[in-house]
């Protein structure tokens, strides 16, 4: 299992920095250790419309009930099994929920961390 996903907000700026930084570092041969997943959002509007509550509830579903079918995970939470497959395909795309061969999702992290600042809010 991976690290960790951490979402948030992010400065486009300072993304090209770091990547420009890896970048450098893997030219010059450096072996980088395994980082953690960055799901990053121009905003607190689009991260919130991305991953709405229900979303949210979804992952942490997939998360508690390990390796599931999607089904499962519906009838976890009371929720309309066409609803919950969309919310799933939604953190596949993201990178938030794995689809294993024989149709199971599961989430490849060890933590999911949201980052809100206080801050940026006010700027959406």
């Amino acid at each position: 299992m991976a690290n960790r996903a951490i979402i948030g907000i992010t400065d486009w700026a300072a993304t090209q920095a770091q990547v420009r930084d890896v970048a450098r570092r893997i030219d010059a041969g450096a072996v980088l250790p395994a980082g953690d997943y960055y799901l990053g959002f121009a905003n607190a509007a689009q991260l919130l419309a991305e991953l709405p509550p229900r979303r949210l509830d979804t992952l942490r579903a997939v998360k508690r009930l390990g390796p599931v079918s999607i089904y499962a995970v519906a009838k976890a939470l009371a929720r309309n099994y066409s609803n919950v497959h969309a919310d799933v395909q939604k953190l596949i795309e993201h990178g938030l929920v794995d689809k294993q061969p024989d149709g199971r999702v599961t989430v490849p992290w060890a933590d999911v961390v949201v980052k809100l600042d206080a801050s940026l809010l006010s700027a959406a």
